[in-house]
């Protein structure tokens, strides 16, 4: 991404809203105030992608006895799903939500998306990537539990089919330890791919976002949440709404000041009136008759810089006093003889 890009951030519900629509609109609202470009779900059909036999990767929930009867409790109606998407461009968001099935590429394509988001787990699946590149749609790539050996046959895969692709950086931690974030790897990325660079963020801080934006991103995407004490495996990566506020805010300023690169010569210029302010003339600290020699021990500085300025001081050492002067009072050239006649 080039200094003068606007990165796309997302918001990432993923299963924050723990299978209530109406909490996955809230979101849709939450997200756009935040003043996010996306939102972005998760599209789980349980019986297209999982088994009773899946373990937990974390026991957290209280109500689902296996992790299946989790994702089903997740399962949106395919008109439910058309309603989220309508939300959402309703509000001026893009609208996208990752599969985890064809039979879930299959509904997303029907109601359509911005791009489709390939899970880390998802990397190997060539039946589901073969459904997402027939459509031409861009995607954007995952690659938290991956080597780059993986990420090159994705990543050639679906370049090789003249897809718009972005490599997202992330590291499948929840939350991600900061020595684990690994920003080194987006200009990896660019260089080796030739593509966007992405960054998914799981540290549940703004902090990532902020630095690579700096250092020039494509897109971000953060798990977002309402509420720290919200229900759900997601929340100890995510970051509030209202963080997310800042973090747009945050990325729009960084944008804006690698936009307008500064001429230090023309900044001092236009500060003139400032400099005045601020700078300090030579004053001297006692009365002083006239004829008096000047040494440093006879002078001061103090503000305003409007009178003799102060690194002139040793060039006005050794000058005399062409007439007396008052303790406090500011030295200026007619003060002083012509500096021809100087003491020896």
């Amino acid at each position: 991404m080039s200094s003068n890009a606007r990165c796309l951030v997302v918001g990432e519900i993923a299963q924050a809203h723990d299978g209530s629509l109406g909490f996955a609109h809230a979101f849709i609202d939450a997200v756009a105030n935040s003043g996010a470009d996306a939102v972005k779900f998760q599209t789980h059909i349980a019986a297209a992608e999982s088994s009773p036999a899946e373990p937990w990767r974390v026991k957290f929930s209280y109500q689902d006895a296996t992790r299946y009867d989790y994702w089903k409790r997740m399962e949106f109606t395919p008109d439910q799903w058309a309603g989220l998407k309508q939300h959402a461009s309703d509000r001026g968001l893009l609208f996208l939500s990752t599969p985890f099935s064809i039979e879930a590429a299959e509904l997303l394509h029907r109601i359509g998306v911005h791009a489709w988001k390939i899970a880390s787990g998802e990397v190997n699946n060539h039946q589901l990537f073969q459904y997402i590149l027939a459509t031409g749609q861009p995607v954007w790539l995952s690659t938290g539990m991956s080597g780059f050996r993986e990420i090159d046959s994705a990543a050639s895969r679906v370049l090789s089919r003249n897809v718009p692709l972005t490599v997202f950086q992330c590291t499948s931690a929840y939350p991600c330890p900061p020595e684990k974030v690994g920003l080194n790897v987006l200009r990896e990325i660019r260089e080796r791919y030739g593509c966007g660079a992405g960054l998914s963020d799981h540290s549940g801080t703004i902090y990532p976002g902020l630095a690579a934006a700096a250092l020039g991103l494509d897109v971000l995407e953060v798990h977002v949440t309402l509420s720290r004490e919200m229900f759900g495996p997601d929340v100890p990566a995510s970051i509030t709404t209202a963080e997310l506020r800042q973090l747009v805010d945050g990325i729009r300023f960084i944008e804006k000041m690698q936009a307008h690169p500064v001429d230090k010569n023309q900044m001092a210029a236009e500060m003139e009136g400032m400099r005045k302010l601020f700078l300090k003339s030579i004053a001297v600290r006692a009365d002083l008759p006239a004829g008096a020699v000047l040494t440093e021990a006879h002078l001061t500085m103090k503000k305003p810089g409007t009178g003799i300025a102060a690194d002139r001081l040793a060039e006005i050492v050794g000058r005399k006093l062409a007439r007396s002067i008052t303790a406090g009072a500011f030295l200026a050239e007619s003060d002083l003889e012509p500096a021809a006649v100087r003491a020896a």
